[in-house]
C-alpha cells in the first residue's frame, strides 16, 4: 500500500484472497487516516466479494484501473521493480520472520533515507512532514 501524495510505502502484504486484504486494510487504517479512495489492479483478491462488501462497510471507493493497462498505475509497477531488485532479489529467505525482518528493513530505508526524485529529492517521510 502506497501513499499517493507522499509516495510514502505504508505497508506490504503478500496476499493469497481478498479477505487477507481487508484484514490488512482494517490494520492499516486503525494506525493512519482512512484513505478517500483505494487504487488497484483487476486481480482476484481486489476484485473478491470480501473487499467489495469491506469497501461498502467502510464507505470506501474503490478504483480499478482499466485492464491489461498497468501504467495508468505506474509508480505502484515501478515500485514492485525496486521491490523486486533491491530486495527480494537480493536475499535467500529462509525462513517468513527472515523475510518479514528484510522486507521491513527495506521499506524502512525506502520511506526514511531513500530519495526520490519526484519528491525534490526528499524520502517521502522528510517530504510529508515538510508539506504537512
Amino acid at each position: 500500500m502506497v501513499d499517493d501524495f507522499s509516495r510514502e510505502l505504508i505497508g506490504q502484504l503478500i496476499s493469497i484472497n481478498g479477505q487477507q486484504v481487508a484484514r490488512f486494510l482494517n490494520q492499516l487504517i486503525e494506525i493512519r487516516n482512512k484513505p478517500q479512495y483505494i487504487t488497484c489492479d483487476n486481480g482476484s483478491k481486489f476484485t473478491s466479494k470480501a473487499l467489495f462488501f469491506w469497501a461498502k462497510e467502510t464507505d470506501k471507493t474503490l478504483n480499478f484501473i482499466r485492464p491489461g493497462k498497468p501504467t495508468q498505475n505506474a509508480f505502484v509497477e515501478s515500485l514492485n521493480g525496486k521491490f523486486r531488485n533491491e530486495c527480494l532479489n537480493q536475499h535467500w529467505f529462509r525462513s517468513l520472520a527472515e523475510a518479514r525482518y528484510e522486507i521491513e528493513k527495506w521499506r524502512k530505508h525506502y520511506n526514511y533515507v531513500r530519495p526520490h526524485s519526484a519528491l525534490y529529492y526528499l524520502s517521502p517521510i522528510e517530504y510529508a512532514k515538510q508539506v504537512a
